[in-house]
């Protein structure tokens, strides 16, 4: 990667970028320095809110840019023209038509600043959000090695490009063992949070065995959302089931394995029913969790020790990034949250203070298989097992699911395995849902070799869906096409009908007779 043209800080939130003097390899500015060395970008200051980093490279006038997303993808994964003020956030790639050469940046995975790209006529600038919440971090002279760069040169066609950018933005992670497929079942695009007790929860494990059709790969079946006192994502703590209806969670774990499925369990580690001591600040009842609290930390320890103790072999984290942000991710842009407000611990960045929380739940987790939903993929890599890579897919509304599954599939599949398995979410099989449509996603996904979780009403279950859902499944639990896939026509299409795998070409019709239904908000 080349030196920077330029660097600029900013130091308040409503300062002004400043131009950061040179000498050697160190620029300073507003009594800030930032170091360059090798592609490490290194930033020592009282305090600092961002520093913008300028390269003047002009790229054609016709290429066309890719970038990624904060945390999960929301339909909006797409090749562009260049568009000067698109925040692309970790990396970019800009592909030229006339030569067919694709070229890009990115950081390494795990940075200690929230990340993005600007990319235009004349070159790109890497913009790093070293804010605490909403306002500047008191590093109180400390060096903070805030990320590091890597240059990524063509490497045959745009998708082989994007797959070596995922490679080399992942190789310092440790090396990831051989996953094995994560299949199961989940009852949220049925049930939603609600109206499910325990007997339905085996119901699901039950089918999930009986479609696995004795694959010597053992599927799961998760108890997402509504388990709890107060239900649907209400918050913890996470102690109990709901009484009457799940009396006895390590018994629900038991009884999941005695049918041959593995349980696992969804919670929301960052929220609680009632306000806290521990209340991140600008939020007025007090219910999420501030993580620089180490008391925080301690109480989600404790939490995964108890799914553990319970028995689940599987968790699912969600709502993290809301939590703490108070915006899911097409709201945070370059503002990431509201101004006016910082963590109990203003010393660390946001991105310092959320790996931080990763990392515990990492460790606490032990050999429990994660599951990252609304979690920052670029901060969670190599920290969850699995990424909910896309918003979500929907058991009542086919639309979502093409929007929001197919989008992140395609575009995000290179992440697959390196930073983590990727989730593209749920294969609905509801009445309320063409299974005709749903049908092929599930042949989509099972084939990518990607994680493949099924939600079966039972009042939808067929004969022909049943064959199509057991040969997905068998599929999935056998790692997939062992030619891989790839999208043919992703450089015009936000959710790919054309796909490759090996020298077979396939093409899934993902719109209704009228077409696709209008833009959804």
């Amino acid at each position: 990667m080349n030196e920077p043209s330029a660097v600029f800080v900013q130091v308040g939130p409503s300062d002004t970028l400043t131009t950061a003097v040179r000498n050697g390899a160190t620029w300073s500015a507003a009594g800030s320095e930032v170091t360059w060395s090798d592609g490490t970008i290194g930033v020592s200051a009282q305090a600092v809110s961002r520093v913008a980093i300028r390269w003047s490279e002009p790229l054609p006038a016709e290429a066309l840019i890719l970038g990624d997303a904060w945390e999960r993808s929301y339909g909006d994964l797409q090749w562009r023209h260049q568009q000067p003020e698109r925040l692309l956030p970790w990396y970019f790639l800009a592909h030229d038509p006339r030569t067919g050469q694709t070229t890009g940046s990115g950081v390494n995975v795990q940075p200690n600043a929230f990340c993005s790209w600007t990319v235009d006529a004349d070159g790109f600038t890497l913009w790093l959000d070293l804010r605490n919440g909403g306002g500047p971090t008191q590093l109180n002279g400390r060096m903070l090695t805030a990320a590091t760069v890597q240059r990524f040169e063509d490497a045959g066609t745009p998708w082989l490009t994007l797959h070596a950018a995922v490679a080399a933005m992942s190789s310092r992670l440790p090396a990831r063992p051989e996953p094995a497929p994560v299949v199961g079942a989940n009852n949220w695009y049925y049930a939603y949070g609600e109206n499910f007790d325990e007997k339905a929860v085996l119901k699901d494990a039950t089918t999930i065995v009986e479609l696995a059709d004795g694959h010597p790969v053992k599927p799961f079946s998760v108890v997402d959302d509504g388990w709890y006192p107060g239900g649907n994502a209400s918050g913890g703590p996470w102690d109990v089931g709901t009484p009457g209806v799940f009396d006895d969670l390590a018994g629900t774990a038991g009884a999941i394995k005695e049918i041959g499925a593995r349980p696992g369990l969804w919670f929301r580690p960052l929220r609680v029913r009632e306000p806290s001591r521990w209340g991140r600040a600008g939020v007025d009842d007090g219910r999420a969790l501030d993580p620089s609290y180490p008391e925080v930390l301690e109480l989600v320890r404790a939490d995964l020790q108890r799914f553990k103790d319970w028995g689940f072999e599987l968790v699912k984290h969600d709502f993290s990034t809301y939590d703490v942000f108070g915006r899911f991710g097409p709201a945070m842009g370059s503002e990431l949250t509201n101004s006016g407000w910082q963590f109990h611990d203003p010393t660390r960045t946001t991105a310092e203070i959320v790996l931080a929380f990763y990392r515990e739940i990492r460790s606490a987790a032990e050999e429990v298989v994660l599951i990252g939903c609304n979690t920052v993929g670029h901060l969670a890599a190599g920290l969850v097992d699995v990424q909910r890579t896309g918003d979500d897919t929907s058991g009542r509304d086919w639309e979502r699911t093409r929007k929001m599954g197919v989008n992140t599939l395609a575009f995000r599949l290179p992440q697959h395995n390196r930073f983590f398995a990727v989730d593209a979410d749920c294969v609905p099989c509801t009445p309320q849902t063409p299974w005709e449509l749903n049908q092929r996603f599930l042949d989509l996904v099972a084939r990518s070799g990607t994680a493949l979780f099924v939600s079966v009403d039972p009042a939808a279950r067929t004969e022909q869906s049943d064959r199509a859902l057991s040969e997905g499944i068998r599929l999935a639990l056998s790692g997939g096409d062992a030619s891989g896939i790839e999208p043919a026509d992703w450089l015009v299409n936000t959710a790919p009908n054309t796909w490759r795998s090996g020298d077979e070409t396939i093409h899934y019709d993902w719109s209704r007779a009228w077409g696709a239904d209008p833009v959804l908000p």
